[in-house]
């Protein structure tokens, strides 16, 4: 370092030239940073030295001791890497992790962060001892390792090339998350993807195989997120791995298979239920988790309205008829059917289900997973549950005419019926079972309910703030009442490290709940289209999607964004009504 920096760092630090260089001799001989022999001298205050050298690597600065660090982040970097280069991530926005260095000019350790994580670092200064100090307080309690514990210790594992430990005491198929490091940096790499997921909350993980990478996203809150990219060498390797796990053949790679991941992480049991599918570069895996412990029963946290709530209740308490709950993959339409089930569920009544696959085990009722391939389908399944006494049926899924003939006879026959539909909304489930060839007089004997849903985005309580765009203007031009629109304000995200810097944090449904009055039969029997439907409908009082979005809008539970991708617009329907 030249006379002239020595004489500005002086300057800067307050203290004499000559300690300076005492100082620099020091960390040449001793291989240390500068500033670290600053601090261990103690010749000047930590503030000044995180100032002076965060001014001249020119990075912003950090002060460890104050931060509050996210698990969920910390968990982004492996421990080894973040030792061995004295880093520690401190927060993440898209594609970019901040990270705390003691020395942001380490080209090497930028590299590895980038490699390993898939992440672009972003650093950011801070001292050593403060990185030291927060590597064991953030470190001490993140697993990140996974060995297998298999059926029984004879069980033939040697050609996945898998570090397994036999356990006398446990039987069973579970991967063990555990603190023992292995050698395998597959078995570490899948490790660390199925911990993220359930660290971060996600309901599914995307490994997504290209010419050049392999990406991984994750589901959070109903939007794929980008987490990691890895060199192509890995595809296989990682695939396999997977596939082993799942019970899934590895030598297929020519059809689409199903398969299922049991862990044990965090003192809990988690299940993966998992798809292969063969892409243009290779498999794309697709894991969804399956948490009991995240599935919430309780119907009145289920975001219904009141008076949606109590209309649900009371179709499902009828001694006979069908409850349909529809919309698209992962709206949440499970929830709500085990909701009901959970309701209705006592000593009194025989509760039978057909699921495929069966989600979560519910005690004290009869759960039936269906098999295809030797021709137990849901409607096999039907017709053999009404030979045993049932008093309530849920049906995972009508997909075809015998499906939905059956579950009606049932309904007819004095069975409660429950199921769900793929459909857009609850009049368009209606067209759907007539163009399933259901006679509309059936119907409308059969149906007593239609519950239609989504799941909209919450804003994030820890940056809500009132959306300078959400004007009243804005808010009619989305359907919100113009007495409401200068009354109300809208809220969004502003943006933190709680949220990822997304400013969306959890998710709240959205429902329409339509029950078949006189009316609505009617428009049934004489076939009516389905703008007609709605019509009736709203004039009968049934709150539309769009409507319930609203009212979590003003509620300042969600922001205009989502009520606008989650929810269509009822303007084709307000124009009819005009006409």
């Amino acid at each position: 370092m030249s006379v002239e920096l020595q004489k500005l760092l002086a300057q800067k630090l307050g203290v004499e030239q000559e300690t300076i260089k005492t100082a620099i001799e020091k960390s040449q001989k001793d291989g240390l940073l500068l500033h670290s022999v600053i601090e261990k001298l103690k010749i000047t205050t930590n503030t000044k030295i995180l100032d002076t050298f965060a001014s001249i690597y020119g990075v912003n600065k950090i002060h460890l001791e104050t931060a509050d660090i996210s698990p969920d982040i910390v968990k982004l970097l492996p421990k080894k890497l973040a030792e061995d280069y004295k880093v520690i991530p401190i927060d993440r926005a898209g594609n970019n992790l901040m990270v705390a260095m003691a020395n942001p000019k380490d080209i090497k350790a930028n590299e590895q962060i980038r490699f390993q994580t898939g992440y672009y670092p972003k650093p950011v200064f801070a001292l050593e001892s403060d990185i030291k100090y927060a590597l064991q307080k953030y470190y001490a309690s993140v697993k990140i390792e996974m060995q297998e514990i298999p059926r029984n210790e004879s069980t033939p594992n040697s050609q996945a090339g898998q570090d397994i430990t036999t356990e006398k005491a446990v039987a069973s198929d579970r991967v063990i998350i555990t603190d023992k490091k292995t050698d395998d940096r597959i078995v570490n790499l899948v490790s660390e993807i199925l911990i993220q997921c359930i660290s971060r909350k996600a309901s599914d993980i995307h490994i997504e195989p290209y010419e050049e990478f392999m990406r991984i996203r994750l589901r959070i809150d109903g939007v794929l997120i980008e987490v990691s990219k890895l060199q192509k060498h890995y595809k296989d390797k990682i695939t396999a791995r997977i596939k082993i796990l799942a019970k899934m053949k590895i030598d297929e790679s020519r059809l689409p298979q199903d398969g299922a991941i049991q862990i044990h992480y965090g003192g809990k049991d988690i299940d993966f239920r998992v798809n292969s599918l063969p892409c243009l570069y290779g498999e794309k895996i697709v894991l969804r988790i399956l948490d009991k412990s995240s599935l919430e029963v309780d119907m009145e946290k289920l975001g219904f309205e009141p008076e949606q709530l109590k209309n649900f209740k009371d179709n499902i308490y009828r001694p006979n008829g069908m409850v349909l709950v529809t919309g698209p993959t992962g709206s949440g339409k499970t929830t709500t059917l085990y909701s009901a089930i959970q309701e209705l569920n006592d000593d009194e009544t025989n509760i039978m289900t057909a699921e495929d696959p069966v989600e979560f085990a519910l005690p004290g009722v009869n759960q039936v997973n269906m098999k295809p391939a030797i021709g137990l389908n849901f409607a096999s399944a039907l017709k053999a549950f009404l030979r045993q006494d049932p008093d309530v049926i849920l049906v995972g899924e009508i997909r075809d005419r015998e499906t939905a003939e059956i579950a009606v006879k049932a309904a007819l026959t004095g069975h409660m019926v429950l199921s769900t539909l793929h459909t857009n909304s609850a009049v368009d489930t209606i067209a759907r079972l007539i163009n399933m060839e259901i006679e509309p007089f059936n119907l409308v004997a059969s149906l007593n309910c239609i519950v239609a849903q989504r799941l909209m985005r919450k804003i994030c309580e820890n940056c809500r703030e009132v959306d300078q765009e959400g004007t009243p203007e804005r808010l009619i031009s989305i359907g919100v009442p113009e007495s409401w629109a200068h009354q109300y304000k809208a809220y969004k995200g502003k943006g933190c490290p709680s949220c990822n810097n997304t400013g969306m944090k959890g998710r709240v449904a959205v429902h329409e709940v339509l029950v078949l009055n006189d009316d609505i039969k009617k428009c049934i029997i004489r076939n009516s289209s389905s703008i007609e439907l709605k019509a009736v409908a709203i004039r009968s009082g049934m709150v539309s999607l769009r409507q319930s979005g609203i009212i979590k809008l003003l509620k300042g539970t969600s922001p205009i964004s989502e009520v606008i991708r989650v929810t269509d617009s009822d303007s084709a329907q307000e124009q009819q009504n005009a006409a």
